[in-house]
């Protein structure tokens, strides 16, 4: 597995950069407060991504064609997960876990 820091808080990500990294997913697993909600990456705009600040959620973690906006650590062990050769439903969801 590839890792790389592409941005960071000092340098944010612009609404057009978002829109292409969107477009070079399928799936974005959205934290907002307890709440995890999957969503098509397609019914996404930028604008959903951002946090109470107004800047863009961080961490964005991309892998393969998922992006994990936010941190927690389940949600991270679960795209991990699927790097490893299982699907977004494998491992225990959270009790928060919400799908859209």
């Amino acid at each position: 597995m590839e890792v790389a820091l592409e941005r960071s808080t000092e340098r944010p990500l612009s609404a057009s950069e978002v829109k292409r990294l969107l477009a070079e997913v399928d799936t974005v697993l959205l934290l907002r407060g307890p709440a995890l909600r999957e969503l098509a990456a397609k019914k996404v705009k930028p604008d959903d991504l951002r946090g109470p600040t107004g800047k863009i959620r961080a961490p964005l973690v991309r892998v393969g064609r998922t992006l994990l906006a936010g941190f927690r650590v389940e949600a991270l062990e679960r795209l991990l997960e699927q790097e490893k050769g299982g699907s977004l439903q494998s491992g225990k969801p959270s009790a928060s876990s919400k799908k859209a």
